[in-house]
């Protein structure tokens, strides 16, 4: 058995639902990467990115393209995001990245390349229905993943934002396309965005005290 067919067989069942190896497996990684995210430490890129390589697997097995490209895309930011906190990202005081909140401008710029780029997007998707079976929710998730990610790249407390609307899709999608451990990992992320949501904006104030990453 190859390595490809072991990530895509079945590790186990849940609620009537066949959850495979890498749907499981890539889902932990991705959660303790948002832990790590929580905790200011850089180690939460290269969790992503090791993430995003296991789970291209799973929504390749389940035929959702939209996922596949996703995850691709997650590689691509995490590379680029662990370069931009190991390049001077990071606060020389605590040890860990500095947080605050987006400028006017920059919430902007968030919120008009998300929705230009979901209507771009979606717009694919329906034109070559091949790419998904759900175009508006994958584009959605697709571009949505984006913008949480270019936010955390840059420290800005709306990351937290950002991850909690696409939760608000990524469950109801997930447990419709069959990838259940991916639903009830998203029901945790949505406890763990909370959390961190809190965490950032409290760091996020002037004088606030800033504890070192690990």
């Amino acid at each position: 058995m190859t390595s490809l067919n072991w990530l895509t067989g079945e590790a186990f069942s849940a609620f009537g639902q066949h959850v495979i190896w890498s749907d499981a497996i890539g889902n932990t990684i991705g959660l303790a990467a948002l832990a790590l995210g929580w905790k200011r430490s850089i180690w939460t890129w290269p969790a992503q990115l090791l993430s995003g390589l296991i789970l291209v697997a799973a929504y390749a097995s389940a035929h959702l393209s939209g996922g596949v490209g996703k995850q691709l895309l997650v590689i691509g930011v995490a590379v680029w995001g662990w370069r931009q906190w190991g390049r001077g990202g990071r606060d020389a005081e605590g040890g860990s990245v500095a947080v605050r909140f987006a400028t006017a401008r920059e919430r902007l710029a968030l919120l008009g390349g998300t929705a230009l780029g979901t209507l771009a997007v979606g717009t694919l998707f329906t034109a070559v229905p091949q790419l998904s079976w759900n175009p508006w929710p994958d584009a959605y998730i697709f571009v949505g993943t984006l913008a949480a990610m270019v936010a955390q790249a840059r420290g800005l407390v709306e990351f937290w934002l950002a991850w909690l609307l696409v939760d608000v899709v990524g469950v109801p999608l997930a447990f419709s396309s069959g990838l259940a451990f991916s639903g009830l990992v998203y029901v945790v992320y949505l406890g763990l965005v909370l959390w961190g949501l809190r965490d950032w904006w409290l760091r996020s104030r002037p004088g606030a005290r800033t504890a070192p990453a690990f």
